[in-house]
């Protein structure tokens, strides 16, 4: 009987589209600002985990699906994950050897990089509006970072034993 690895690919579509999930579910309009960048963090993550079964189609999918779901501009978010899974493959292996902190210090930059250009985008596309307020999700997806990594890593070597 075959074992499947933590890292299969479903196990991998299923984190991404549960992240989704969070990504856009509704919030109260004064809690929209406090929520993390779920989608981001997963992505961040799997990139980061299994590089060559994670890239930038599964980034362009999922953004894809996001802009789907949000109604905004088709291919924003499409862009911003694809960049994102894009920046997780240039720093890959310098990655896997920081501490934890090392890399919440990076999964801040590469989410605020990505947060800014979707400001950006909004800007070019939308209504003009600047406020500091969108590095927030970056800046709590990092303080979020080792716990999410710590778990995720501890259920993949559950996952592995069973």
């Amino acid at each position: 009987m075959a074992t499947t690895s933590p890292a299969s690919l479903p196990w991998i579509w299923f984190c991404l589209l549960m992240a989704l999930c969070l990504q856009v579910m509704p919030l109260a309009d004064g809690w929209q600002i406090w929520r993390p960048d779920w989608l981001g963090l997963m992505l961040i993550y799997w990139c980061m985990k299994a590089p060559h079964r994670v890239g930038v189609f599964h980034g362009f999918v999922l953004g894809i699906l996001v802009d789907l779901i949000e109604g905004s501009t088709l291919g924003q978010n499409a862009l911003t994950l694809s960049l994102l899974a894009f920046l997780c493959a240039l720093v890959y292996p310098r990655f896997r050897a920081y501490s934890l902190v090392q890399q919440a210090v990076l999964i801040l930059v590469l989410l605020g990089t990505v947060q800014l250009v979707e400001q950006w985008l909004r800007t070019l596309l939308g209504p003009f509006s600047i406020h500091l307020s969108f590095l927030l999700p970056s800046l709590i997806g990092a303080v979020l970072w080792p716990w999410l990594a710590t778990l995720f890593e501890a259920l993949g070597r559950r996952l592995a034993r069973d």
